[in-house]
């Protein structure tokens, strides 16, 4: 651990505010609002199944990364250190234990299950760039280590290649989507009675419960939600992802919108609803998956109609 700190220690060496100023911009692309912005991009405007294998690894690797997280129970390096001082602006972000990185997590699953699926040098590039900074930005910032930043990209990684085969053709996928979904769901009810197991013991901090348990709803929410989106999409939506650039930026700014919408704007109902925060959280993510995986999906057809000749380039000689 000493080695650990050392090093960030030498890293908080040479910050400047320009450097505090990009790395905690660049930060925010492992963070959950990224997570769900990109993995929709991909699913209403790119290809589904990309969007499914960019959204199983994610989900797959918050699992493994939160029950590690409970699991070792490593603290946030200005606990093991109080006069180590990270970056005040990152800390309310850094809720949970230290071990392993979240935000690095996110994104090595989520840009690099990009890459992959693609296989081109131009996406490799840069989502390897933005892989490297962004693991770099939580040692940057202070709030994780570089053993924190190693496993979690060793295991998003890892995840990305495991579960590449299952989305390499329709073929596949269909064989292999409700079983692993099945899985999903099973991981994450098992990660929920674990975290309720470990409640009562008196070493574990309140906060990083607290964390924990959010995470457990939401991943529940998360993956129930993905059974009727796939059964309805099999078998009724079927949507093209396929439209004039106009239409895809009015799918993405109109539907991130009430997806921010319900993020936020049903939170305080829905636990005034059941009396329970992370009841209500699971719900609440349930309707975010719902609504982008199925119902506004099914307005597709419509805004496909839109037709604006003045932005239609290739009408334009």
């Amino acid at each position: 651990m000493d080695i650990l700190m050392d090093i960030l220690r030498g890293i908080a060496a040479i910050r400047t505010p320009i450097l505090d100023f990009f790395f905690s911009a660049i930060t925010y692309v492992g963070d959950e609002i990224f997570f769900l912005a990109f993995a929709m991009t991909v699913f209403w405007c790119v290809n589904k199944r990309e969007g499914y294998y960019v959204l199983f690894v994610g989900l797959f690797g918050t699992v493994a990364n939160q029950f590690l997280k409970l699991l070792c129970r490593i603290p946030r390096p200005w606990v093991v250190d109080p006069e180590f001082k990270p970056i005040d602006s990152a800390i309310e972000a850094a809720s949970g234990y230290s071990f392993p990185s979240g935000h690095t997590q996110n994104v090595a699953g989520t840009l690099g299950a990009f890459a992959a699926y693609n296989r081109k040098k131009v996406i490799t590039v840069i989502s390897v760039s933005l892989i490297v900074l962004v693991a770099f930005s939580r040692m940057y910032l202070g709030v994780h280590t570089l053993l924190d930043i190693a496993v979690s990209l060793v295991f998003g990684l890892a995840l990305v290649l495991l579960l590449r085969p299952v989305f390499s053709s329709d073929e596949s996928f269909r064989r292999f989507m409700p079983y692993l979904a099945g899985l999903g769901i099973f991981l994450c009810i098992g990660f929920t009675v674990y975290v309720h197991a470990v409640s009562s013991d008196s070493d574990l901090d309140p906060h990083n419960l607290h964390s924990a348990m959010k995470n457990a709803y939401t991943l529940i929410g998360c993956l129930a939600g993905l059974f009727p989106v796939y059964l309805v999409d099999t078998k009724f939506t079927k949507f093209d992802t396929r439209a004039k650039w106009y239409v895809q930026v009015i799918k993405l700014a109109l539907g991130f919108g009430i997806v921010l919408l319900i993020k936020s704007g049903l939170s305080a109902p829905l636990v005034a609803l059941f009396g329970n925060e992370f009841i209500a959280r699971a719900v609440r993510y349930f309707l975010i998956v719902v609504f982008a995986g199925m119902l506004w999906p099914m307005c597709f057809k419509y805004l496909c109609r839109i037709n604006i000749p003045a932005l239609d380039f290739k009408n334009k000689t």
